[in-house]
């Protein structure tokens, strides 16, 4: 961060609740966030008589998981909650749409393909805005699975967790640029996927890989500052000491070699300091309530 604008906003990736859908395929998946999590994000974002919009369009299911979220924000006595849906670049640049993003105090962008996100919405006017007012404002972006994974510049987009740490095996591709120096995994204790994101910061070892449990999250401010918030786990990976990283001499499909790769585990109410790489955690010898 050091040298960049500090963000005045707030982001609030969240790594995804248990599936509630019609397949196992994440992009038929019902994401759902759990009250407690949600609570967070209205918190953060004002209260309850804040204004919300919640932007389905990773889903295939648009429509149910948008019924969904405002049955969540409604049970919160959240009253003020427009469900976008934003399914083509038209929509994005659209004045009509994009005045929703500019009166509210929070997006949410909800689970599904992450490639969606970016494919209609990135770029365009209604991107311009929400990075515009994440930076000067007191606004809160909000993402549970692919809305979290889509908030970094370098977004993971697919890959096998059962073939990662095979040079090739996790697909990237450019993501909204919320976060510069964060890759996001969700799902990540579930589904396994401590190996493709460990592939991820291999090929890019300047950024710090952060992958998600399901009913977890992350509240960053300042674009540095993250508390663990959830009933789960973050899992941090700091690539910045690592003695030995063959990704960029492997042909694809070779097993990987990582030494040195800096890994904490973090809970409910921890903290980890982007710019310095520090943890904030409860002393050991704490007294539980």
């Amino acid at each position: 961060m050091s040298g960049q604008i500090q963000p005045k906003g707030t982001l609030i990736p969240i790594g995804g609740n248990e599936d509630k859908g019609i397949d196992v395929q994440e992009k038929y998946v019902l994401d759902f966030v759990t009250d407690g999590i949600l609570a967070h994000v209205v918190r953060e974002s004002g209260g309850r008589d804040s204004s919300f919009v919640v932007i389905p369009t990773a889903s295939s299911i648009p429509v149910e998981v948008g019924r969904n979220y405002l049955q969540a924000f409604n049970n919160l006595g959240c009253s003020k909650v427009k469900i976008l849906q934003v399914q083509s670049r038209v929509h994005s640049d659209s004045k009509d749409y994009v005045k929703w993003i500019e009166q509210a105090d929070c997006v949410m962008f909800t689970g599904g393909d992450q490639s969606q996100i970016v494919d209609k919405i990135g770029g365009s006017r209604m991107h311009h805005v929400l990075k515009e007012r994440y930076l000067t404002e007191k606004f809160v972006i909000a993402g549970t699975s692919a809305g979290a994974m889509c908030m970094s510049s370098e977004m993971i987009m697919g890959g096998s967790s059962a073939e990662s740490m095979f040079k090739g095996a996790v697909l990237m591709r450019e993501g909204m640029g919320f976060i510069p120096g964060l890759i996001i995994d969700s799902h990540f204790i579930r589904r396994g996927r401590f190996g493709r994101l460990a592939e991820a910061v291999a090929r890019f070892p300047h950024l710090i890989g952060v992958g998600l449990s399901e009913d977890t999250g992350l509240i960053i401010k300042n674009g540095n500052d993250c508390t663990v918030i959830g009933s789960g786990m973050a899992i941090f990976m700091d690539p910045g000491q690592l003695i030995h990283n063959n990704e960029r001499i492997l042909q694809t499909g070779t097993p990987m070699t990582l030494t040195n790769l800096i890994v904490h585990t973090l809970s409910n109410s921890d903290g980890f300091h982007l710019e310095d790489r520090s943890i904030r955690v409860l002393p050991l010898n704490a007294e539980f309530m």
